[in-house]
């Protein structure tokens, strides 16, 4: 089973908080493509189940993840998850590191200008979210547990302002 949305998912002031964790990410990341348990996932993040398991209830609470299937399997019921979507829109900011102020150990800044039609600015974002999500499922895996963490930020913004809708 795939997730079906493929179109950033606008979220709350409140999911956006939740997105700020670290862990909760990584944990987003493992359930991009297939449904899993919190011990199948702590167990491919290297971390306890116990604090997946929490993160996974506040994420699911949050309604950034679902639960899909539970299986029986001896005397307990397995329960296993999907992300609702690889991306999502906010309208604040979930990482305060993207803040200019942010004194970061690192950082890399690139900009650029496009002429872009309607079509090719479409097709720039899809190629630019299934790029992102290759990297977010990466990083999520075990062997990254000692890797340093880095947040990403980007704006495909117009040059052109809004008329004013006081004319």
């Amino acid at each position: 089973m795939k997730h079906k949305n493929n179109q950033p998912m606008p979220i709350s002031v409140e999911q956006a908080k939740l997105l700020s964790n670290t862990l909760r990410v990584k944990i987003l990341g493992v359930l991009i493509e297939t449904p899993k348990t919190s011990k199948q996932v702590a167990t491919q993040i290297g971390e306890s189940p116990g604090n997946v398991h929490y993160h996974m209830k506040q994420l699911h609470q949050g309604k950034l993840i679902d639960l899909v299937e539970e299986k029986p399997v001896g005397g307990v019921v397995e329960k296993y998850y999907l992300a609702r979507s690889s991306a999502f829109d906010s309208s604040i900011s979930v990482y305060p590191e993207l803040n200019p102020d942010f004194n970061a150990k690192s950082a890399t800044q690139m900009s650029l200008a496009l002429q872009l039609k309607k079509e090719d600015q479409d097709t720039l974002l899809k190629e630019f979210r299934a790029l992102m999500e290759k990297w977010v499922r990466k990083s999520a895996s075990a062997d990254n547990i000692d890797a340093e963490e880095f947040v990403l930020g980007v704006n495909l913004i117009s040059r052109e302002e809004k008329e004013s809708d006081n004319q």
